[in-house]
């Protein structure tokens, strides 16, 4: 009798398991995997549902950003006539877009900004080292990476300095990310009474054992006047000069002069009061939203914890907006379907379509998977280009050489449902002319792929490919 209300326990814990899961999980294959953990491992199945299928982040950050908006909408936002007269989001395509973004992300398009790109850790770097010792009350550092090598130390010494003549120093670096060196450099950081936190560190308790949701941004603030996003952590391998050097990775960050260097900071804010609790005082002055330059920007937050699929729907958005061009630079490309109709279509409207990919990738495995792929855009005229090494991490999409979305997210599944990711759009002749030279630059130092090329691979590599393709929800 007793085994047999262990067995009917057991059977209604899986029922009800099995039966949350396919009234919450929206990706239909997530649902029916979900489905079959519980039914088919007695007992355990719903245990492993309950502590890593449920997303815990959605309801408790949502609750955050409702009582976390400290950042009032500066007066230049009033779209004076003035202001708005030579903006290019009033052509009947880029309106589109704005419409959408207005609509899915919390944050308002700000004039008034300045846009500089940051060539690899060379240029970088050397410009937020300076920002640190410039700043007077608060600097604000979130990475997905923080090495403990020569130049994670020299990031530690300027924080600790900072922090021992009395700015404000918050220091977020992701679980998972912290372990690509050793020691820590939070160790480090502790050390020299620099205040910094791990964004989701492994729990079985409380918000749960989350090893795929990680904390992907690159977002760094000083006073609330200079902000600094895009790609690129913060170590010794973005220092590309040394050629000698194996594991170097080429990249592209961006400083940000402002209103909209309000909209990184409100990033770190919201993230750092979900990992310590702490409320970070608002940092608004009139000189915060002094106009800086002509750029229109909004910081795009995203992640589990958004209602909408907020990157999932803008990318797309922007490449149904193209008319003239497309081109999309990305170290990890492995696009769900709705991604390969966009930009087939794109191709078969006219759009000239280019995709720039690293010829050298650090994961053999996306690698695979991305070959899969290339196929049928190179069947409806994409253009494919392979980066010649070293590896390539920049991310970068720039529509019709007036639009440019800028950030952290990649174009594959884990950016799309499972990061913590920042991105920028922005609306910039200047910041597009320069993107547009970086991609003819390095479309004159690429390799391009061919559909007769791509199909005459040997039969081993194609199913090693398909192999790879099986599991790209996962990588």
């Amino acid at each position: 009798m007793d085994y047999f209300l262990i067995a009917c326990l057991l059977l209604v814990a899986a029922l009800l398991a099995a039966g949350h899961a396919m009234l919450h999980k929206r990706d239909p294959r997530s649902t029916f995997g979900w489905i079959m953990v519980c039914l088919t491992i007695p007992g355990l199945g719903p245990l492993i549902y309950w502590v890593f299928g449920l997303n815990r982040i959605r309801t408790r950050n949502w609750k955050i950003h409702e009582r976390d908006s400290r950042w009032p909408n500066p007066s230049v936002c009033d779209w004076s006539p003035e202001v708005t007269a030579a903006s290019h989001f009033h052509q009947e395509n880029f309106a589109a877009l704005l419409n959408l973004s207005d609509n899915v992300t919390r944050r308002q398009l700000l004039p008034g900004n300045c846009v500089t790109p940051l060539f690899n850790g060379e240029q970088a770097y050397p410009q937020m080292l300076e920002a640190i010792h410039q700043a007077k009350n608060s600097v604000y550092l979130s990475t997905y990476i923080f090495e403990s090598n020569v130049t994670g130390r020299e990031f530690i010494e300027a924080l600790a300095t900072a922090n021992a003549r009395g700015v404000r120093v918050r220091v977020l670096v992701d679980a998972l990310g912290e372990r690509y060196s050793f020691p820590p450099a939070r160790w480090l950081m502790r050390r020299k009474q620099v205040t910094v936190a791990r964004f989701l560190p492994f729990s079985l308790l409380a918000r749960g054992f989350h090893l795929n949701l990680r904390g992907h941004r690159k977002i760094m603030t000083v006073d609330g006047k200079i902000g600094f996003t895009g790609g690129m952590n913060i170590g010794d391998r973005h220092l590309i000069a040394d050629l000698s050097k194996k594991k170097s990775v080429v990249d592209v960050h961006f400083k940000l002069q402002g209103p909209s260097v309000s909209h990184l900071e409100d990033a770190f804010a919201e993230d750092w009061r979900f990992a310590t609790g702490e409320r970070l005082p608002a940092t608004c002055s009139p000189e915060l939203f002094t106009t800086r330059g002509y750029a229109f920007c909004r910081g795009i937050s995203s992640g589990p914890n958004e209602d909408f699929e907020k990157m999932r729907w803008i990318i797309n958005g922007a490449i149904g907006c193209a008319r003239k061009s497309l081109r999309i630079m990305t170290p990890y490309f492995i696009p769900e379907r709705p991604l390969v109709y966009s930009l087939n279509m794109a191709a078969l409207r006219g759009v000239r379509v280019e995709l720039f990919l690293p010829s050298v990738n650090n994961l053999p495995y996306v690698n695979w998977a991305t070959r899969a792929y290339l196929g049928e855009l190179l069947q409806y005229n994409v253009k494919i280009y392979y980066q010649p090494a070293p590896f390539v991490h920049s991310k970068l999409l720039l529509v019709d050489d007036v639009y440019a979305l800028v950030g952290s997210t990649n174009l594959d599944p884990r950016s799309f449902r499972l990061n913590f990711e920042f991105n920028l759009e922005v609306y910039s002749e200047e910041l597009a002319t320069q993107l547009k030279n970086h991609f003819d630059q390095t479309r004159i130092n690429s390799r391009e792929l061919t559909l007769a090329e791509n199909q005459e691979r040997p039969f081993s590599y194609k199913i090693l490919d398909a192999t790879a393709k099986l599991f790209s929800p996962f990588l």
